[in-house]
Formats: structure tokens, C-alpha cells, sequence
């Protein structure tokens, strides 16, 4: 879950491509969620040594900017099953600039940029975002396991549906799709209006 100050937390989740924003949302609703942060402009950095040495590993480094919040994170190697669970570390930031500089000082270079619109709701157990990104909207349920696949049932999202990989993976793949020559899953990059919702 977003926000735990110092504090390393098994991260456990899911992500699903959502066909209609609205029919999500009334579903939310009608299983008791309330949305706890409105559709929000977050861009996310990613950083690596040279080599792409914490790719290699399956380790994550996002420097990420959701409103007017900072966030730094490190996320392990994950664990292959039905879910996606990593160890997560992350803090926020007082300024995003400095931890740039920082990390770039250390020998660390941004290697990837993703935007999203991301919306955030929570049945107090767990959270479900809903992310409007350049590449298709997609959900995120996040919580413990058991919680994840009844909350899924409920909304209607089947377990062959379920996607354990990064946003980063599901760019590259769209990128050999599509053949888009964009380097970044960003909606400058790659053009694709925001729906309004």
C-alpha cells in the first residue's frame, strides 16, 4: 500500500485491463468502497546503475510524483504465482529535484517514465486504483491474498483475467504490437487523449 514511512511491507497485488470505467466504478460502489483520492496526475521514474543492474536482479527503483506528493520506492525481486508479491521500501520525499540529484550523484539514471491517472479506493482491508494510462485503463487490487480474490469475484474480474506484470513490462509488449516508436509510456509520447470520466 502507498505511503508507509521506512517501513518494508510485503507488497501484494493484481492488476486487471478494465473495459469500462463507469460499470467499475457503480461496482465499487456497490460493494462498499469509497474513493479516498480522485483521479490524480502521477508520473513515475525509474532508475537503474549502468548494466540495468536492478533489472536484471528484478529489482525496482521509482522516484514517483502523484499531485503534489513525492514518493521514492524499492521493490525486490517478485514471487511468481496467481498474485504479484515483492517486498516494497518507500518513503516520501520533500523534493523530488533533490532526490534526482541525488540519486544521479550515486551513479543511478532515470531509464523509464509512465503517466497515469490513478484513483484510489479502499474498503478499509485492502485498495483498488484505477489507472488511466496512454496504453488502455487498467485496476489494481491490492491487500491480502484471499481478500484480492474475493474482492476480484465481486467485481466481476475472473482469475485468468489477473496480471502480475509491471507497467513497464505491459508498455513493451504494446510497443512490439503496435510497432509505436514511443520510448516512454507517456501521453505526450504516444498521443492518446484522456477520456474524461
Amino acid at each position: 500500500m502507498r505511503f508507509k514511512i521506512l517501513n518494508m511491507a510485503k507488497e501484494v497485488e493484481i492488476k486487471f485491463r478494465i473495459a469500462d470505467l463507469q460499470s467499475l466504478t457503480r461496482a465499487l460502489k456497490r460493494a462498499g468502497f469509497k474513493e479516498v483520492t480522485r483521479s490524480t496526475r502521477e508520473m513515475n521514474s525509474l532508475y537503474d546503475l549502468p548494466g540495468q543492474k536492478l533489472r536484471k536482479r528484478g529489482e525496482l527503483l521509482r522516484l514517483r510524483h502523484y499531485g503534489e506528493t513525492w514518493v521514492l520506492t524499492h521493490k525486490a525481486k517478485s514471487k511468481a504465482g496467481r498474485h504479484k508479491v515483492r517486498v516494497e521500501l518507500e518513503t516520501p520525499v520533500e523534493s523530488g529535484e533533490q532526490t534526482d540529484a541525488i540519486l544521479r550523484s550515486l551513479g543511478y539514471s532515470p531509464t523509464f517514465r509512465y503517466e497515469k491517472f490513478r484513483a484510489e479506493w479502499t474498503d478499509r482491508t485492502g485498495h483498488v486504483v484505477v489507472d488511466e494510462t496512454p496504453i488502455g485503463n487498467f485496476g489494481e487490487i491490492e491487500g491480502p491474498a484471499r481478500w484480492i480474490d474475493s474482492t476480484a469475484r465481486t467485481l466481476g474480474i475472473k482469475a485468468a483475467d489477473y496480471i502480475t506484470q509491471t507497467y513497464a513490462d505491459l508498455f513493451f509488449q504494446w510497443k512490439r504490437r503496435t510497432q509505436s516508436p514511443a520510448s516512454e509510456m507517456t501521453f505526450r509520447a504516444i498521443k492518446r487523449p484522456r477520456k474524461a470520466t
